[in-house]
């Protein structure tokens, strides 16, 4: 007969040998190595490098990159007054990654992206990196929210594999 101290001392003893399997968490390596994108993705904005920029996405393809935006409610609200059949998100093709640096290279304006409260969840091979944003075009801020990166380790390093945020600007009701 099999006491429950018994049955429960087993079942952790068959369990042990799975716990190496586990993946380790956020090692400094490759929270390091995810910092040095963010940071990257940052100064290519700054100095106009879209080589660099470049770089730090899994393909050079919009097709293959997620790049999605979300209105905040009071923004909409205003767009939807001069264009009524405006949604929160829209799917935008034009909307992209390469968009954003290709304004960035064609305007003598400096660019900035900041980035604030970053937390970074990876096993190693994949990760999540979300941050509040405020966007700068000629030293103003135009916009702000929170953004959400995937990343995926590939044999050329960390990239970026698709990128959600939202976005407020002076129409919002609340500024970050």
């Amino acid at each position: 007969m099999h006491t429950p101290g018994t049955v429960l001392t087993s079942l952790a003893l068959c369990l042990l040998p799975c716990l190496p399997a586990c993946a380790e968490q956020n090692t400094p390596a490759d929270v390091e190595a995810i910092e040095q994108v963010i940071e990257s993705f940052r100064t290519s904005l700054i100095n106009k490098d879209k080589p660099t920029y470049m770089s730090l996405f899994f393909s050079d393809r919009p097709d293959d990159i997620g790049w999605q935006f979300v209105s905040e409610d009071r923004r909409l609200a205003d767009i939807r007054r001069a264009k009524p059949g405006a949604i929160k998100a829209r799917n935008i093709p034009s909307n992209n990654f390469i968009s954003l640096i290709d304004e960035a290279v064609a305007t003598a304006e400096p660019r900035e992206e900041k980035f604030f409260n970053t937390k970074i969840d990876t096993d190693g091979d994949v990760a999540s990196v979300s941050f509040d944003y405020s966007f700068h075009a000629n030293g103003a801020k135009q916009n702000w929210g929170r953004e959400m990166w995937q990343l995926v380790h590939t044999e050329r390093g960390w990239k970026i594999f698709s990128v959600i945020y939202s976005i407020r600007d002076k129409r919002s009701s609340a500024e970050s």
